[in-house]
């Protein structure tokens, strides 16, 4: 059986890295647009899944705790994936 609450805490504990991580890559005035590209593109899958996980959440009866703790990492990687656009929006400039 899956521990879709363990994984939903493997998740959070790769967001937190990922929240810390970004803005310091989009920081470095050295990032290609490519490297920005990829890291969109990572970001937007990473959020596909957490939205994955959370309607799995749901649909087995999870704590509302449990399922607002996917909705919050949910959004993290939505905010971050905006982020990256708007610095390769502003790359293209």
């Amino acid at each position: 059986m899956t521990d879709w609450v363990a994984i939903l805490k493997e998740q959070t504990v790769t967001g937190d890295q990922m929240g810390r991580e970004v803005p310091q890559m989009l920081a470095n005035p050295d990032i290609s647009e490519a490297q920005v590209k990829t890291l969109f593109s990572a970001l937007e899958k990473q959020a596909e899944f957490v939205e994955k996980l959370r309607m799995a959440l749901e649909k087995f009866g999870h704590d509302f705790s449990i399922i607002k703790a996917a909705e919050r990492l949910e959004e993290r990687y939505a905010d971050l994936a905006a982020s990256v656009a708007e610095k390769l929006k502003a790359m293209r400039k």
